[in-house]
C-alpha cells in the first residue's frame, strides 16, 4: 500500500503547484494575439440549453467546442450563430455530435473520421485578430467502456494520428476536447511526447472536469493541449449546467519567441515503437 501510494503521488505532483509549469504564463498583453476558447461535453441527454447558453455568455470565449451534441442541440444553440459568425456542426445521436462555433475567422475547416466512420473530429485554422494563423483540432475519441468497448485502441489510435499532425503543422497548434483520459495516463504523456505539445495543467491544478455530479470522484478528461508558439493567460472550470461534465475555459496568447522559452517533452526509441504499433492497431 505504501509502495502504490508513492507510486500514484508521483503520477499526480506535476500537475499540482509543486510541478514544473509546462506553460508559462504571459508578461505583456498582446491583445491582437490572443484568443479564448471554452469547451464542454454537454451530456447527450442534458436539456438545459438555456443554462449552457447562459454560461457560454459569462465565460465569453473567442471559440466554444461543445459536444456530445445530437441535432436538438444544434437547434436549441442556434442563437449562438449572431455573435460567433463562423462554425462547424456535426451533430450525431450516438454522443459524438460536434459543434464548433467561433467569433474568429476560420479556414480550411475539415471534418475527418481518422479511426471509427461514425466518430468525428474537427481540423480548422483561426485567425487571430492579428492574422497569425493558429492550427486547432478538436477531438472526442471513443472512451474503453466495460462490455461495449473494451480496450482502449480506437482512443490512443486516434490520438496518436493527431499527435502526428501537431507534429507535422508548421502552425501553432491548439488540440480541444474529452479525450476520454486523464492528465497523467501514460497514453496522455505518450501524446505529449510525439505531438510536441505542451498541457497547461502541469504546475497549475488537476482542473477535474468529470464526474461533476460526485465531488469524491473527479478526474480531468477534457483537455486543451498546446504548441511552444502559445502561453497562457488564464485557465478555469466553468460552472455545470446539468452536465455529467463541467466545462473547461482556457485563455491563450500567441507570441514568436514562445518556442524558445518553452520545452517540449521528447519520446525515446520506446515511446516511437509503442506509438507506431497503437496507430497500426484495427
Amino acid at each position: 500500500m505504501v509502495v502504490n501510494a508513492c507510486y500514484l503521488l508521483k503520477q499526480i505532483l506535476p500537475f499540482t503547484g509543486l510541478g514544473k509549469k509546462h506553460v508559462q504564463r504571459i508578461t505583456t498583453e498582446i491583445p491582437e494575439n490572443g484568443f479564448s476558447v471554452m469547451i464542454s461535453n454537454v451530456y447527450q441527454f442534458n436539456t438545459n440549453y438555456k443554462g449552457c447558453l447562459e454560461e457560454i455568455s459569462k465565460a465569453n470565449p473567442d471559440v466554444v467546442l461543445l459536444l456530445e451534441t445530437p441535432a436538438v442541440w444544434e437547434k436549441e444553440t442556434n442563437s449562438l450563430e449572431e455573435h460567433f459568425p463562423f462554425y462547424k456542426k456535426v451533430p450525431l445521436e450516438n454522443t459524438y455530435g460536434m459543434l464548433l462555433y467561433s467569433k474568429l475567422q476560420l479556414r480550411d475547416t475539415e471534418v475527418k473520421y481518422l479511426v471509427e466512420n461514425d466518430i468525428p473530429s474537427i481540423h480548422t485554422q483561426i485567425i487571430l485578430p492579428g492574422g497569425q494563423a493558429v492550427q486547432m483540432y478538436a477531438v472526442h475519441p471513443e472512451p474503453p467502456v466495460p462490455m461495449e468497448n473494451p480496450t482502449s485502441k480506437e482512443r490512443d489510435k486516434e490520438l496518436l494520428l493527431v499527435a502526428d499532425l501537431a507534429k507535422d503543422s508548421d502552425l501553432p497548434v491548439i488540440v480541444i476536447g474529452d479525450l476520454n483520459d486523464v492528465a497523467w495516463s501514460y497514453t496522455t504523456e505518450l501524446f505529449l511526447k510525439m505531438s510536441g505539445l505542451l498541457d497547461p495543467r502541469r504546475g497549475r491544478g488537476f482542473y477535474n472536469s468529470f464526474h461533476a455530479h460526485y465531488p469524491f470522484l473527479r478526474f480531468p478528461l477534457d483537455h486543451a493541449f498546446i504548441s511552444t508558439h502559445l502561453k497562457i493567460r488564464e485557465m478555469k472550470r466553468l460552472h455545470n449546467f446539468g452536465s455529467d461534465h463541467f466545462p473547461i475555459f482556457i485563455s491563450l496568447q500567441y507570441e514568436a519567441a514562445a518556442e524558445l522559452e518553452q520545452d517540449e517533452m521528447q519520446p525515446d526509441s520506446e515511446d516511437i515503437a509503442i506509438a507506431e504499433e497503437k496507430k497500426g492497431a484495427n
